[in-house]
């Protein structure tokens, strides 16, 4: 790995060097990347067709990646809340979200570093993503999931070949199994790694390669943990310093009001206890990355949105009869943006960009219940 490249506590501005396998410091606290350069046109490798075409943006690598095609994806224009919004269409990858991103950068680079075996904890994407390239590139993986967690939100990993374990208890318990059993295999979170976010960014050069080599005026992201937050900012600061954009876009995080934890303090809200979301995805308690994600939304000049669960269900419902169907999590941001057009926040004119996170394909029995249907 380039020697002036570390992991970085943000809080404390201890470094590590990236040659062994790290997914925390030594106390326990979240890592980053120290900043990277950023890259140019000229630097895309224009004959590859997945994320891997921004190799130069990314951490070096020893060998080949583990790829399967991600990235990529298609950018569709459609109208929302009477403006035309450009959709990022983050569920054309392998496991149909957009963590593909972060799982294929995430475990290449940990492959690369020796490891072999990956623990992860997640019920839905992130756990089928992990498990999904893990098989591909050779690796083993363990995912854990709550105990009350629906069988068939586990099928995808279980078909990659994962090892799945039910935790009694809720999605907090099972975190804190995942933090004990770190002791004894890899702990590779889509939360904690900064690989992750390193595989998110990637998403930002997309977008600036998608609009001519240039920003969006806004982006608006569904946010649990904040990776796609995070990899937008990380990615557009580097095209900042490489002198490729002329400014940031503004980054709007979107949350379920029942889980809103980044959104409350953005707003300088009470916090409040947490309550089931049809937004599941995004249903994270205790980010554990929140002051950086509230840096990214005020460098940007960003800012926060709640929705209440009738706005989410609505917003899904009117993706689908425009033929873009969806997990209610990701039409998160499709609702956040008819409120910041309705505050005069976003201009109708402005660019736009929507990330859609997942397929509606993942998300049934909540379309079931939005329509009225029996399963």
């Amino acid at each position: 790995m380039d020697g002036s490249l570390a992991y970085l506590d943000t809080r404390s501005g201890r470094t590590w060097p990236l040659d062994a396998p790290r997914w925390c410091g030594d106390d326990g606290a979240p890592l980053m990347l120290t900043p990277m350069p950023g890259i140019g046109r000229d630097d895309i490798q224009q004959g590859e067709r997945s994320l891997w075409r921004y190799r130069a943006a990314l951490p070096p690598l020893r060998g080949e990646p583990i790829s399967m095609g991600e990235g990529r994806t298609p950018l569709v224009p459609r109208s929302v809340g009477g403006a035309t919004a450009l959709l990022k269409c983050e569920w054309f990858m392998p496991t149909g979200s957009f963590k593909d991103r972060g799982a294929s950068v995430m475990l290449s680079l940990l492959r690369a570093q020796g490891v072999q075996e990956v623990l992860e904890d997640s019920s839905g994407n992130g756990g089928a993503a992990v498990a999904a390239y893990a098989a591909a590139g050779g690796m083993r993986a363990k995912i854990l999931v709550p105990e009350s967690t629906s069988p068939a939100k586990t099928v995808q990993a279980r078909a990659s070949g994962a090892a799945v374990e039910l935790v009694p208890g809720t999605r907090q318990d099972c975190a804190d199994e995942a933090l004990r059993q770190a002791a004894s295999i890899f702990y590779a979170s889509h939360n904690w790694h900064p690989f992750f976010l390193q595989g998110t960014k990637t998403l930002a050069y997309e977008l600036w390669e998608d609009l001519g080599f240039a920003a969006p005026d806004n982006v608006v992201i569904p946010c649990g943990a904040g990776s796609n937050v995070l990899g937008c900012g990380i990615g557009f600061s580097e095209l900042l310093a490489a002198r490729q954009i002329a400014r940031l876009p503004r980054i709007f995080a979107a949350q379920p009001a029942n889980c809103a934890p980044i959104a409350r303090a953005f707003l300088d809200l009470e916090p409040a206890e947490p309550r089931p979301t049809i937004a599941e995805g995004t249903a994270i308690a205790k980010p554990i990355r929140m002051r950086e994600c509230l840096g990214v939304l005020q460098q940007s000049r960003g800012g926060a949105v709640m929705l209440s669960e009738a706005e989410i269900g609505a917003a899904a419902l009117d993706l689908a009869r425009a033929g873009v169907y969806v997990e209610p999590t990701c039409a998160q941001a499709a609702a956040a943006l008819r409120k910041l057009l309705d505050a005069g926040t976003i201009r109708p004119e402005e660019r736009t960009v929507l990330v859609m996170t997942g397929t509606g394909l993942k998300s049934t029995p909540r379309f079931a219940e939005l329509l009225g249907l029996p399963l």
